[in-house]
């Protein structure tokens, strides 16, 4: 017997680096919208230095990579390969952890919204529509509804951005959420990983290269990011053998960085008319990598590598309690307060100082306020008593 399959019997295995994982990302997400938002009239060491933000999509591409790698992990280690409780209570699972966070935020929005542009005719404030943000204050009834039914990110170019930018990636992630049990599954219990990671991104590009890219922003190809992170999950989970050979002959964290070089190299590229999708890839197959490669070293019980030290520090798990709520929230903060910050006379450095510093905290604020009065209740009993809410125990049967 392996020693994998001795620690799953009898041991509990707590992989608090997937929460450490999601709230780091969460938090570049806001440093990424930061350096969006910010002027182009800055002090050239400060331009310089914040590029390290500009690779946003990186960390929701690692997100979904992480809900496959999760949703998957139950089903690697059943004996039957299938979802337990079935189809019905999964979808019922699902939408009360994502739908009320989310239908609460895009109501916070729109309340919002709405009383900046009344306040805007009223003239007791000023909004220059000219400085861009990730919140839009006007919208529609057609917006509304988009939003409502989850399939804003299908609406080609700008039009998905509306209301509450971020949003976009939950519709995304939404819609995967049925192809996981529908297609995926079936297809990875009937012809292994080969036909579904290839079945999974073949399903992916086809809307994106059918529409002529007009529906690129919904970044459809996530799908194969998110069998990535199931195919993570069964090799490490598995009892399979060529499965566990697999796990234990490659160099999981040397290829993390390899794709991630890989990620960065292709992002650079784009200018010279690389598809967006290719450094997508390169991210997700970096975060399967990692995945494996953090999860082995906690089974085997290896002293800690750097990586995995950050990532189950206190401070990144802590993130990741309410790093949905993060996300949901952040750009309407910063939207309201970089118009606000215009309005003042600062120095261009001055304003952006205050900005990230003021953005941040303020975020990182109402998320959490957010989170326990509209995240935490709709969690399950035992999550809630957990103090990681997504740490991934595994019981010996």
């Amino acid at each position: 017997m392996t020693k994998l399959t001795e620690h799953t019997q009898n041991k509990r295995v707590h992989l608090h680096y997937l929460d450490g994982l999601r709230g780091l990302a969460a938090l570049y997400v806001v440093f990424s919208h930061l350096w969006e938002l910010q002027g182009h009239d800055l002090p050239g060491m400060w331009l310089n230095f914040s590029k390290v933000f500009r690779y946003g999509l990186f960390s929701v591409a690692i997100f979904i990579v992480l809900s496959g790698y999760c949703l998957m992990l139950p089903v690697a280690r059943s004996q039957t390969g299938y979802i337990s409780g079935g189809l019905f209570n999964y979808i019922k699972r699902r939408s009360r952890r994502i739908l009320p966070p989310y239908y609460s935020a895009l109501i916070l929005s729109l309340i919002v919204g709405i009383l900046i542009t009344v306040l805007i005719n009223l003239h007791f404030i000023y909004w220059n529509n000219n400085i861009w943000g990730h919140f839009e204050h006007n919208f529609s009834l057609f917006d509304v509804v988009c939003h409502l039914f989850l399939i804003h990110n299908l609406i080609p170019n700008d039009e998905i951005y509306k209301i509450n930018g971020p949003m976009w990636s939950v519709a995304t992630e939404w819609q995967i959420y049925f192809l996981f049990p529908l297609i995926l599954l079936p297809m990875w219990r009937r012809f292994g990983w080969f036909v579904v990671i290839n079945l999974a991104f073949l399903l992916g590009l086809l809307p994106y290269y059918l529409s002529h890219g007009l529906i690129g922003r919904a970044h459809t190809w996530y799908l194969g990011l998110f069998a990535l992170g199931m195919m993570a999950a069964d090799i490490g989970f598995s009892q399979k053998y060529y499965l566990q050979k697999i796990r234990k002959s490659l160099p999981w964290g040397l290829l993390a960085a390899i794709f991630f070089g890989l990620a960065l190299f292709a992002d650079m590229s784009q200018k010279f008319g690389l598809e967006i999708w290719v450094n997508e890839l390169c991210v997700g197959l970096a975060a399967a990598c990692l995945l494996v490669y953090c999860t082995n070293c906690i089974v085997e019980e290896k002293t800690p590598p750097l990586v995995l030290k950050i990532l189950q520090s206190p401070g990144a798990i802590a993130l990741g309690t309410f790093s949905y709520s993060l996300y949901l929230l952040h750009s309407i903060v910063l939207t309201v307060l970089n118009q606000y910050l215009h309005t003042l006379q600062f120095t261009p450095l001055k304003r952006e100082i205050i900005f990230y510093t003021t953005g941040l905290s303020l975020s990182l604020l109402i998320a959490y306020i957010f989170y326990l009065i509209f995240e935490r209740p709709f969690m399950s009993g035992f999550l809630q008593k957990r103090k990681v809410k997504d740490a991934v125990k595994i019981d010996g049967n």
